[in-house]
């Protein structure tokens, strides 16, 4: 049988450095016989001249649309907004089996192409847990900045934090993380909620390569349900855990109002304000690299983090891990009627139904 194509194509979303497929995942891919071909990119993290050490096809950038009909075109995020057919087998984040803004206007653009979409967010196991997944780095970074808008905090900087970008690599993320602590006579104390899943092992990990002191917590420590008075005397809460049912909420704003409180940073790394299970009811609007800090209180003070593409500070590592997940599917691609494939078709498909049929 012969083996897919699979078309890198260059991501543009403003800074977005992530790839689905580093060049040691295109290595593999072609070591098993796949033809891979790689657009030119001046945001991946990744060189060109990376993947051309790999002997993976070097395109320009864009060039996808014109690609071969059976050619798969991988992505990550989501495709420039235009309105042309879409006619290929695509694998990317599309955002568009919520009702998110634009999403009958894109799944059209692949029934009029005859095109096929294998969404990343709906690539999952058989315990309907996803195959590929940034929740390791997200929660990293997401404790990494709020180690530095505390450190920043102690020395009266207002904002803690502003215009951040990414690092090349997390020895250059560390290395500022252990500068900044060491100019504080303290260390902060974590409290991690989530830690036993994707995005809390990720923090757990931060915290504790910095020895600082964290606290631990997962399904055997909120089973009391909140709201958790033990988060004020942390001076750090990470949260990591992604609510889908109604429960009382971690933190209240008369709770963070109390005169004993210590804590001064929070990371939403689950960031979901807009959602009507939100744990965190003490925010409305997710925060950005440029913004990266909401003031909840100006006296005794209290800021709160809450960006939703936190593996974005460490693309690198992000991709890597990502990629190193993603490409054992990707090696199956071949016979797209087994593995991880048939479900993500049969959604799309249900979908175009919905639109084609008026259910909308």
């Amino acid at each position: 049988m012969k083996k897919a194509h699979i078309w890198l194509r260059a991501e543009t979303k403003p800074y977005e450095q992530r790839t689905a497929l580093s060049p040691i995942g295109a290595k593999k891919l072609i070591e098993a016989g796949f033809k891979v071909t790689v657009e030119c990119s001046p945001q991946n993290i990744f060189t060109q001249e990376q993947y051309q050490e790999v002997h993976a096809e070097i395109v320009e950038q864009g060039s996808w649309v014109n690609a071969p009909k059976d050619a798969i075109i991988l992505g990550l995020k989501e495709l420039p907004e235009d309105d042309f057919p879409l006619i290929h087998q695509h694998i990317y984040f599309a955002h568009a089996y919520k009702e998110q803004a634009g999403w009958q206007e894109l799944l059209l653009r692949f029934k009029h192409g005859g095109g096929e979409l294998f969404d990343l967010e709906y690539l999952v196991d058989e315990q309907q847990r996803r195959i590929a997944a940034f929740g390791y780095w997200a929660g990293f970074s997401g404790a990494a900045l709020s180690i530095l808008a505390w450190a920043n905090q102690q020395q009266n900087v207002n904002p803690p934090l502003a215009n951040i970008s990414s690092y090349q690599d997390k020895e250059q993320l560390l290395g500022d993380l252990k500068q900044a602590i060491s100019q504080i006579d303290t260390k902060p104390k974590m409290l991690v909620i989530g830690a036993k899943g994707r995005s809390g092992s990720g923090a757990v990990d931060l915290a504790k390569s910095l020895l600082l002191d964290v606290i631990e917590w997962d399904l055997a420590e909120t089973k009391k349900g909140g709201p958790f008075v033990e988060i004020t005397q942390a001076n750090i809460f990470v949260n990591c855990v992604l609510i889908n049912r109604d429960l009382p909420p971690f933190i209240t704003k008369e709770l963070l109002d109390q005169p004993t409180r210590k804590l001064s940073v929070i990371v939403d790394v689950s960031c979901d304000p807009y959602g009507s299970y939100n744990p965190l009811p003490i925010y409305k609007q997710c925060t950005t690299f440029e913004t990266p800090c909401l003031r909840i209180d100006d006296t005794n003070v209290l800021d709160l983090i809450a960006i939703d593409h936190l593996p974005s500070l460490l693309p690198k590592e992000s991709s890597e891990d990502y990629g190193e997940q993603l490409v054992k599917h990707l090696l199956t691609l071949t016979d797209k009627s087994q593995g991880v494939w048939p479900a993500a078709l049969d959604l799309f498909k249900r979908k175009i139904t919905e639109i084609k049929t008026g259910n909308i």
